[in-house]
């Protein structure tokens, strides 16, 4: 297996193609938020809908929800147009396959559960320690408490999601009830890790009724940790390939990668509420009056908080990618020293998995420094390749991180 990442010239036009098309997408769509509220607030439509909100009940919980699910529900429709976008590109070039009336269906349930019921939520239990706050006097304090809840709130959110959100989206069910004979190649690779990961806790997901993209992930929380593997990633690979892949997934399982990056998400939050707070508050003395919002117990605030959040997501996109492929790399790590004993050479094997993936997801072959610095939340293609074809932990003088020097088959 050669330890570069090519491309057929049809099939590598057609990759840059659309690598290009998404990442000047995936900009627009990012400041599209930005313009699209400062628009909103110069125009005073927050101020005039928190208006309505407190003429209709002197209830102050009942002003923000009557606030934000309809000020969640206009902004969702007016980012629509990018959602379009992205998915008519993605039928284009072949990875979708997804009819509109079901993409739509799937729109609609991420709206109403995520951006509007989840949001509106959140904004509650913003709004309960801001007020809080200003009763203890300490008005420039309601971050923290906020940003304590917020974290217990994403810890609950990825216990959950796997149970109650994912089934609303795709099938999914035990990888045993449909390919047993997978399931036991898959518990050699298991029984190289030293850890139990039931049968049970192993997933097939139905993508191919969506995408043809190849994917697998870990995800979920204690009771809710599970390894998921796509149907279109079973497709057209060899045996020896899937358990790498499922290797790699497995490290993020051993490795405890997900309540790493639940750990890091809280380490990022607790700096962008202390610093957005700051912000906001200068946002609203300077431009309160002109934008019609009185204080930070205004609802209409709320449009302030959400264009510091929309600019922090952009400030730290590259930040959370970089760690992203930190672990991504440790988990390619990882599956190579699994692999070891288990075929003849895992280094190939891992390139060939690589470039099978490469050409299934029309991975990009060309290389733009700027690009995978800020948007790869995975190492490129290629140099995955690269490093499978050269990682050798079993040479002399050298020490596997994650297993004892001489493993057995």
């Amino acid at each position: 297996m050669p330890a570069t990442y090519t491309l057929p010239p049809a099939l590598a036009a057609k990759a840059i193609a659309l690598d290009h098309a998404l990442v000047d997408l995936h900009f627009a769509r990012e400041l599209w938020p930005i313009v699209l509220l400062i628009l909103l607030l110069e125009l005073h439509i927050p101020a005039r809908m928190a208006a309505a909100a407190t003429r209709m009940t002197p209830r102050r919980w009942l002003q923000v929800i009557l606030f934000a699910a309809p000020f969640f529900l206009l902004l969702s429709l007016l980012e629509l147009p990018g959602a379009i976008a992205a998915h008519h590109i993605l039928l284009r070039f072949g990875l979708s396959i997804q009819h509109w009336a079901s993409w739509s269906l799937d729109v609609a349930k991420f709206i109403a559960i995520e951006e509007v019921l989840v949001s509106t939520l959140f904004v509650l239990i913003l709004f309960w320690c801001i007020r809080r706050a200003a009763r203890t006097n300490a008005p420039r304090r309601w971050w923290l408490p906020c940003w304590a809840i917020f974290v217990l709130c994403i810890i609950f959110g990825v216990l959950v999601t796997p149970v109650v959100i994912d089934p609303l989206f795709n099938k999914f069910e035990p990888l045993a009830q449909t390919n047993p004979a997978l399931v036991t190649q898959l518990e050699r690779v298991v029984a190289r890790s030293g850890v139990s990961i039931p049968p049970d806790r192993i997933f097939l997901m139905r993508a191919s009724a969506k995408v043809t993209e190849s994917n697998a992930y870990v995800t979920g929380f204690g009771a809710s940790k599970r390894i998921v593997v796509w149907d279109t990633a079973l497709k057209n690979t060899p045996p020896d390939e899937i358990s790498f892949l499922f290797a790699h997934e497995m490290g993020h399982y051993v490795l405890r990668h997900v309540p790493l990056g639940v750990a890091f998400a809280a380490g990022l939050m607790f700096v962008c509420f202390w610093l957005g707070a700051h912000v906001v508050d200068w946002l609203l003395a300077r431009f309160g009056p002109r934008w019609r919002i009185a204080s930070l117990q205004d609802p209409a605030a709320l449009a302030v908080m959400l264009l510091v959040l929309s600019a922090a997501q952009v400030m730290t996109e590259p930040i959370i990618n970089a760690f992203s492929r930190h672990i991504e790399h440790a988990a390619d790590v990882y599956g190579l020293q699994t692999m070891q004993g288990l075929v003849p050479d895992p280094g190939a094997t891992a390139a060939s998995s690589f470039q099978r993936l490469g050409e299934s997801n029309l991975d990009t072959p060309e290389r733009r420094p700027f690009v995978e610095f800020w948007l790869y939340n995975h190492p490129a293609i290629a140099d995955r390749i690269a490093f499978a074809a050269t990682y050798n932990p079993w040479s002399a003088g050298v020490h596997p991180k994650y297993f004892a020097p001489n493993p057995s088959p």
